[in-house]
């Protein structure tokens, strides 16, 4: 009788998936996109493709079949959009919420947090860990901006007046990862000056090995449990969760006894000056629920992983733009020191930070540009029809954020860096803000843009007191551009840096 019942089971499940595929099939014609082949899709696109090579297939299926297509990675159905009125739509869809497929391959190291989480578990946590972004708590960010500004400027002096060319952005990936653990766990890891540790090396794998499955056929199936480099991920893991596992019950001890006031400089997790964003999680509460440790790890690693690379990979673009752009620079430069005056070393403040208002137009113009996320994915949880056409459930959506930014139906002079865009009421932001949407946009929106935006003005304001950034002979081209779910140059980004106030470099086109 229990295999009738089985086998009853086991059809039912096959018709289920038989009509919902076939469903799919069947809106699937309703869109252009090129030729794909039985059960594997267009998956052979992405067969051992490096991520440096991803954003040239996407731009080369617009080029063909303009900003909405279809293709299939395997047998899912995957909707690419690039029109900013289906954007609006998809982005503020209650259908629409969660993330796609590809976040998925992060959910070993971030677990269900607020970058992972789906619909009403994600609603919730939203709105109890708003709070801890409001102004008044990002105030207290500024000094750790400032002083691991301070380092990263320090660090960069053996490479100031060499006339020499050098790579910024692993200096830069590191002060990010500096702040982000000050501010998520109250922590320092000291990585600008300590780059080889075990915790900073463990960053670095696990976001590798998490980021290339997107990437590899294989990987993305069940089989990457098997290979080396899901060995990698639970060795890195480890020293990860740990790591943070032991600061929350360290925080979680000392808030129980009341002894915050109590710490100094030799305790086990570093000097703590202000409140960290997990101090404000062990006081968060749902529904009358205190948060687990387990669901305050997920959002402190959420933190960790969302706040280094994004404010890293801008800051180096922005840098990139400016070095490439000599007057741009000077211009950005005449503002800081109107603002914050002639002594290099005068800690800046938030009023300071909100006041920079021609760097900001500068970043933003970055961000069109390059934006730290360059692809957001969706995935449809129910059938959605949008500007009368069907979206199946289950579909894929790809929003490019990247194309959008270039593409001179939204943009006029696309690839010319043109800060004034983003000036007074001519603002593009205000023409239409789904056209530029570097933050995303919608319910599910970048919870920290504030905080990154105000610690990208930070760094760069405190290099550009200190050096003049200049790129070599030869290299005012474009880095070559990989898309690892975070917007990277492949090859870094080489610069050559001179103190301010001095002769320029005898040869510096050597």
């Amino acid at each position: 009788m229990w295999l009738l019942f089985l086998l009853a089971a086991v059809l039912c499940l096959a018709w289920g998936i038989y009509r919902r595929f076939a469903r799919t099939l069947e809106v699937s014609g309703q869109y252009t996109g090129p030729p794909a082949l039985p059960i594997l899709g267009n998956g052979l696109w992405f067969l051992n493709k490096q991520p440096d090579e991803f954003l040239s297939i996407i731009q080369r299926l617009t080029d063909e079949y303009s900003d909405v297509f279809r293709f299939w990675q395997g047998p899912e159905f995957t909707l690419y959009v690039g029109r900013p009125s289906m954007i609006e739509t998809i982005l503020t869809n209650k259908n629409l919420t969660n993330k796609s497929g590809e976040y998925g391959y992060l959910s070993n190291w971030l677990g269900d947090g607020l970058l992972l989480s789906k619909r009403n578990k994600w609603h919730a946590r939203r709105k109890a860990i708003t709070p801890a972004f409001h102004f008044k708590i990002l105030e207290q960010f500024v000094d750790v901006f400032d002083r691991n500004a301070a380092e990263l400027v320090d660090v960069l002096g053996k490479h100031a007046d060499s006339g020499k060319t050098f790579d910024i952005f692993p200096y830069v990936l590191l002060y990010a990862l500096d702040v982000i653990c000050e501010s998520a766990m109250g922590t320092s890891v000291n990585a600008l000056r300590n780059a080889d540790s075990e915790y900073v090396l463990a960053v670095k794998e696990a976001a590798n090995v998490s980021i290339r499955r997107m990437f590899d056929f294989v990987r993305r199936t069940p089989m990457f449990y098997l290979t080396p480099s899901y060995q990698r991920l639970r060795k890195a893991l480890k020293v990860l969760h740990g790591y943070t596992d032991n600061v929350i019950k360290f925080r979680r001890r000392e808030l129980t006894n009341k002894t915050h006031d109590k710490r100094t400089d030799s305790d086990d997790f570093g000097s703590r000056r202000k409140d960290a964003f997990l101090d404000m999680l062990l006081q968060t509460s749902i529904n009358g629920k205190p948060l687990t440790d387990l669901e305050i790890r997920e959002e402190v690693d959420t933190f960790m992983f969302e706040g280094h690379d994004t404010t890293a990979s801008a800051v180096v673009f922005t840098l990139f733009n400016i070095a490439k752009h000599p007057a741009i620079q000077q211009k950005v430069y005449d503002e800081i020191e109107s603002i914050l005056g002639k002594d290099p070393l005068k800690p800046i403040a938030l009023s300071d930070l909100h006041d920079l208002s021609y760097l900001e137009m500068v970043i933003k113009e970055t961000l069109r540009l390059y934006p730290s996320v360059p692809l957001i994915g969706r995935r449809c949880v129910e059938e959605t029809t949008i500007e009368g056409k069907t979206v199946p459930a289950g579909a894929n959506i790809i929003i490019g954020v990247f194309f959008m930014g270039r593409d001179p139906n939204y943009f006029e002079n696309p690839l010319e860096f043109i800060p004034e865009r983003f000036s007074g009421e001519t603002s593009v932001e205000k023409f239409n803000p789904y056209k530029y949407i570097p933050f995303s946009a919608g319910p599910r929106n970048c919870i920290g843009q504030k905080f990154a935006l105000n610690e990208m003005k930070s760094v760069i304001s405190k290099l550009l007191r200190h050096y003049e950034f200049i790129l070599p002979a030869g290299n005012t081209n474009e880095p070559l551009l990989a898309s690892e779910l975070i917007l990277k140059p492949h090859h870094g980004v080489p610069l050559q840096i001179r103190r301010r106030g001095l002769l320029p470099f005898k040869d510096q086109h050597s």
